[in-house]
């Protein structure tokens, strides 16, 4: 369930900023604003549906027995970091794409559907090693930031409880760590795109 809270949050995120410019055209069109709002908006709406689901799910562990450590806490604000920059930054992208190529958000639809399936969220990590062995393969799956966020979230809410089942992902820190830049690189990435866009929102909406 911790790893459907994640995939959850990145996925309204992600959808909803890439619908933001299109869906507020009016707005965009009559008043100036920095535009960006747009995305970080639909960014603080999809985090307020995401705590009430991480209220349930810090309830349904501590019934359970979950103590957590300080390092359990510090992965799944980890974990959360992640989801947030990513999804930010795949939203501003996109979002602006959609503007100037309206079919971009079923493109999106597709990949929140993949994302569910490239992320250890309805399977141990370990299936993937047993399915894909260790070589060029795995290593671009850990390369996904889900995953990290995913089996981070896994760290914080379950281990040790499921450790005899699904150990934890090696070196997930490192991991964790390159997910993060890798996110923060789409983030930029994801701005520049947006700012050279914006210019056409009004002529395209």
């Amino acid at each position: 369930f911790s790893g459907i809270v994640a995939i959850n949050y990145f996925s309204e995120a992600f959808g909803n900023a890439t619908r933001s410019i299109v869906g507020n055209g009016a707005l965009v069109k009559k008043i100036y604003l920095p535009r960006e709002l747009f995305p970080v908006s639909s960014l603080w709406v999809a985090l307020v549906h995401f705590f009430p689901q991480l209220l349930v799910l810090v309830v349904g562990a501590l019934i359970a027995g979950w103590r957590p450590s300080p390092l359990q806490l510090g992965a799944g604000v980890f974990g959360f970091l992640i989801v947030t920059v990513f999804s930010l930054g795949l939203g501003l992208l996109f979002g602006a794409i959609n503007v100037v190529f309206r079919d971009a958000e079923n493109f999106v639809d597709l990949i929140l559907i993949v994302a569910t399936w490239v992320s250890p969220v309805l399977y141990f990590w370990t299936n993937v090693t047993d399915a894909i062995g260790t070589g060029p393969l795995w290593w671009l799956y850990q390369a996904n930031p889900l995953t990290a966020a995913v089996e981070l979230f896994h760290l914080c809410f379950w281990f040790p409880a499921t450790d005899e089942t699904s150990p934890v992902l090696p070196n997930l820190g490192w991991i964790g760590l390159g997910a993060l830049i890798l996110s923060g690189l789409v983030l930029l990435f994801g701005q520049a795109t947006f700012r050279r866009l914006e210019r056409q929102f009004a002529q395209e909406l």
